[in-house]
């Protein structure tokens, strides 16, 4: 076997190494798990047995083409089918906005199925922002699962591109062709509202989704997400920060979903923390561009510039020399006493995270003193550019679980991949190893509590369909960010 091929192998292995792992310790499955190794392994030297080296399927690129375009391989076709157009079937789909009003208990309801020309092939489709604004984060997703389909899937395996313009109608739309096309799975969409428009008619008809979305309110059903959670995020963070002594916590959070999110996320982390308590919380306008008045309110500025005031004109009037040296001291101050918290938590990430940062020092909340802590929003490059950030603490995976990965896709797509891109690629490896030869979701697999090596660690879906994750701490430095928590590597391991 060659090398390219021992490594296709060895991703689909690894993907499944804790659900194997923990079967093998358990006499109840004993029948299964050879067969489940097996049709892993089987499956792994099928997607893997090329003419051609997997690190040239894609090297060649079109001529002129843009970044992240692939050329085709010049050895066997990619597994995937091209994006479809309009379906034609014998009667035409219900359109997008007939399909997201579809009563999941009316009986009248028949998803009208293009005939399979091979049944036994397993189709399953993709939704995906292909046109519209966020047409290149939905093209790098694309090209993130194509990868993970030369990893794990079995050649007569069909992913079908369906494109949501980025919308939740034009994502009911790419689910009724979807579902049409034959499709008996759904990966994606990406955003909450298109989640919510496509899963009236997945359920409808008996087709599970797998989304990429955060957002926990939207899995239910039989609709799962694969996003990065905030609310884990948070939690792994104070515990974190409490471990080590911090008590009185603060939140400065946009006045909008997402912040709210993070709002209830580290209330309900608290309660649960004896001693602990949020001394402070901070909203502002996520549209605003000055940012001043929420940070000086947060730091009680203006009250602790008045004792500094008065402190002073008390000292000025006396004549002795420990009043002197005081006064002297006070002179260099801005103000007079410390913020009522150890730790402020800064629920925002890009120009809004860096424009609030460089205000901190200057309202005197001083990061020597106050610990700043963030969530998977600060997960950049370059993070730590802004000084008052260095030093902070955030929860995310561990970045050394998708070194290999980022360096497969820059190799073959000619630029680095955006951070949503694992979700894509650990989704069809999902896919790819419970559809096959199936005519739904194996759901039982897929929930094994012992859950998958991904590409962002180990991850586990829960019984309400949301994804847990294993996640790393990370400090931030001057030039990037630093493990100092690391990631557990099974969900029986525990992290402090």
């Amino acid at each position: 076997m060659r090398a390219p091929e021992q490594a296709c192998v060895r991703a689909r292995l690894e993907f499944a190494v804790p659900r194997l792992s923990s079967m093998l310790k358990s006499k109840t499955n004993s029948k299964i798990v050879p067969l489940l190794a097996a049709l892993t392994l089987a499956l792994g030297l099928s997607a893997c047995d090329q003419k051609n080296q997997f690190s040239t399927i894609f090297s060649q690129r079109q001529a002129g083409g843009q970044v992240g375009q692939a050329a085709p391989p010049s050895g066997p076709p990619p597994v995937t089918r091209p994006v479809p157009g309009p379906v034609d079937p014998v009667q035409p789909p219900l359109d997008g906005q007939q399909m997201a009003n579809v009563d999941p208990g009316d009986d009248r309801y028949t998803p009208q199925v293009i005939p399979r020309l091979t049944p036994e092939v397993p189709r399953v489709a993709i939704l995906l922002p292909l046109t519209g604004p966020s047409a290149p984060l939905g093209t790098t997703l694309l090209n993130a699962s194509q990868l993970a389909l030369f990893h794990f899937a079995d050649r007569k395996f069909e992913l079908l591109p369906h494109d949501t313009h980025g919308t939740p109608e034009g994502a009911a739309q790419a689910a009724a062709y979807a579902i049409a096309d034959g499709a008996s799975l759904i990966l994606g969409p990406l955003f909450s509202q298109e989640v919510e428009a496509v899963a009236p008619a997945a359920r409808a008809a008996g087709v599970k989704v797998i989304a990429f979305t955060s957002d926990k309110r939207v899995a239910r059903d039989g609709v799962f997400i694969m996003g990065f959670r905030p609310d884990e995020q948070v939690d792994r963070v104070v515990r974190y920060a409490y471990g080590r002594g911090v008590r009185r916590l603060a939140i400065l959070a946009p006045d909008d979903t997402y912040g709210r999110a993070i709002q209830d996320a580290l209330a309900n982390t608290v309660k649960m923390l004896s001693g602990a308590e949020v001394t402070r919380v901070a909203t502002y306008d996520p549209n605003a561009v000055d940012f001043s008045p929420v940070v000086r309110r947060l730091a009680d500025f203006d009250q602790r510039r008045a004792n500094l005031v008065a402190q002073k004109q008390e000292l000025a009037g006396r004549d002795d020399e420990v009043s002197k040296a005081a006064l002297r001291r006070l002179d260099t101050q801005t103000t007079a006493g410390d913020v009522s918290f150890d730790a402020l938590l800064i629920a925002d990430g890009g120009k809004r995270l860096e424009a609030i940062a460089a205000l901190l020092p200057y309202y005197d909340i001083d990061p020597k003193k106050t610990r700043m802590l963030g969530t998977g929003l600060w997960d950049t490059p370059g993070i730590g550019k802004e000084p008052a950030l260095q030093g902070a603490w955030f929860a995310a995976p561990s970045p050394s679980a998708r070194a290999t990965f980022e360096k497969q896709y820059a190799e073959i797509y000619g630029a680095p991949p955006p951070r949503l891109a694992t979700l894509a690629y650990d989704a069809t490896a999902i896919a790819a190893l419970f559809a096959p030869g199936q005519s739904a979701l194996d759901v039982e697999g897929l929930m094994s509590p012992q859950g998958f090596a991904g590409r962002d660690g180990v991850f586990r879906f829960l019984a309400d369909g949301v994804a847990e994750r294993g996640l790393s701490v990370q400090q931030v430095t001057i030039t990037n960010a630093t493990v100092i928590s690391e990631a557990p590597s099974s969900f029986a391991t525990t992290t402090n």
